[in-house]
């Protein structure tokens, strides 16, 4: 399966925002194709263009179809996003199982309604599942783009090639036990001066419990030296106070 053979069709879309949101969070997950079924507003539509940000390419290939029948006429399998339970004879599945559905050669399409309505009865027989995302039964209803961007989501995480690994940018390598030990040491002598491992048959215990804190904190070299520098200057404040 690729992500390749997935295609967005929105049918009678009422705003142009909502048309260049969409194919904003589909570009975001690497997504190319989106159909649009009659759609309300004008169209090229300056607004979609707008709100698309770096994905008007998507918006400048889509195509356009007067109905939901020609929209899917090349697909294998289509899936219908609805927030409300339909009284129609169809599987309803949730968004988190609807890629179970999906055959390595199929060529997918995922449809999804106008803003203020949903898609009608008529629109949803034309699918073979309605998909539903989960959410609060007293206000369901998401928003176009956000409805689509989960779709997105659970198609990139399982369809994507790229096994995404993530560094940070951070620049100080991790400190040497050595140094953490030098840091504990330093910290140790001054709470000995100022008589906080108290009292005796105690300090053993309190020493480890200050050991187990800074060892599994896996703190870099920077953060070393920067705490030196916080507890030093601790120190000299209290010795001029």
């Amino acid at each position: 399966m690729s992500l390749s053979n997935i295609h967005f069709i929105l049918v009678r879309p009422q705003m142009g925002e909502n048309i260049g949101s969409v194919a904003r969070a589909i570009k975001n997950f690497n997504i190319k194709y989106l159909r649009l079924v009659k759609p309300k507003c004008s169209w090229p539509n300056q607004k979609a263009l707008a709100t698309s940000v770096g994905a008007k390419d998507i918006l400048k290939s889509a195509k356009i179809f007067d109905s939901v029948e020609k929209a899917i006429g090349d697909l294998d399998i289509v899936f219908a996003s609805s927030s409300r339970i339909r009284k129609v004879n169809k599987k309803i599945i949730p968004v988190s199982n609807f890629i179970k559905k999906i055959k390595k050669e199929n060529k997918v399409g995922i449809l999804f309604g106008p803003e203020a309505s949903g898609l009608s009865n008529n629109e949803i027989s034309c699918a073979d599942y309605l998909v539903k995302i989960p959410a609060n039964k007293k206000f369901s209803s998401l928003n176009l783009s956000h409805s689509a961007i989960i779709f997105c989501f659970e198609l990139y995480q399982n369809f994507s090639r790229q096994r995404k690994e993530y560094k940070s940018g951070y620049k100080s390598s991790l400190a040497k036990k050595s140094e953490v030990n030098k840091f504990l040491n330093f910290i140790i002598q001054g709470l000995d001066e100022k008589g906080f491992l108290q009292p005796d048959h105690k300090r053993q215990s309190m020493i480890r419990n200050i050991n187990n804190i800074f060892h599994r904190l896996n703190l870099s070299e920077q953060e070393i030296r920067i705490l030196l520098g916080i507890f030093s200057t601790l120190n000299e404040i209290n010795k001029k106070t």
